[in-house]
């Protein structure tokens, strides 16, 4: 065999083998970096859901924690305080739901998307909660304010709502 033989075989086997591998190669590394992507954005709304769970416990006097009712007999700074939390809830609800759902999700990313809707349900269990979505909504993404919207009136006919 001659060295021009020689090569030109390797450029077959190259082109047989190296070529397609190294596309599975790229894929494989794109699949693993888009997952390690969303998991960083599930990491980060995570993160920004406990600030707020924070910002709950730093506030008791609201009640924001009692299951289902609102607060009684709150004072007009109690009111506004509990209205700035429940908009901050509701954009980070909706930057999860822009950023983490989809149509069509893979298992991973619905039990990730799952956690998100149990908390929203949580959330829209509170009468107080769900007398201000269409306060809350105004301004919202039309798509997230029809899914929680959906999310509120599957919770108030559940006896989970009213406890």
């Amino acid at each position: 065999m001659t060295w021009m033989e020689v090569f030109e075989l390797l450029s077959y086997i190259v082109t047989v083998i190296g070529l397609p591998l190294a596309i599975v190669v790229f894929l494989f590394e794109q699949r693993k970096e888009r997952e390690n992507e969303e998991e960083e954005v599930y990491q980060m709304l995570s993160d920004a859901y406990i600030d707020f769970m924070k910002l709950v416990l730093d506030n008791p006097d609201l009640k924001l924690r009692s299951r289902s009712r609102a607060a009684v007999n709150l004072t007009d700074d109690q009111k506004e305080r509990a209205m700035a939390m429940f908009e901050i809830l509701v954009s980070l609800f909706e930057r999860a739901y822009l950023l983490a759902y989809e149509d069509d999700m893979t298992d991973k990313q619905m039990r990730r998307w799952k956690t998100w809707e149990d908390f929203m349900r949580e959330w829209c269990r509170r009468d107080d909660f769900r007398s201000l979505l269409p306060q809350l909504l105004q301004g919202e993404d039309a798509e997230f304010a029809g899914y929680i919207r959906r999310l509120a009136d599957e919770e108030q006919k559940s006896p989970h709502a009213h406890g």
